[in-house]
């Protein structure tokens, strides 16, 4: 848990998924699946009223998710 309250933590969460979603290898279809849930819950907040979450809160989480999912189905990216 103390991993996730510094800031280096989310610097670098945030570094590597514009690595992930600038690089030409990886599919369209893949990056859409961080960019458009995101896009979603910033342009329509009101859809989910009742979720007393942060929109930029709701971003990392996505993005976090994005990079488990991108490094584990190519893994050769991950090391670069």
């Amino acid at each position: 848990m103390k991993k996730w309250l510094k800031l280096s933590t989310w610097v670098r969460l945030v570094s590597r998924t514009f690595t992930y979603l600038r690089a030409p290898d990886i599919p369209l279809r893949e990056k859409a699946l961080l960019l458009v849930p995101a896009a979603l819950y910033w342009v329509l907040p009101d859809v989910l009223p009742y979720v007393p979450v942060d929109d930029l809160a709701v971003t990392l989480l996505l993005s976090n998710w994005f990079l488990h999912r991108i490094e584990s189905k190519f893994p050769h990216k991950s090391k670069e």
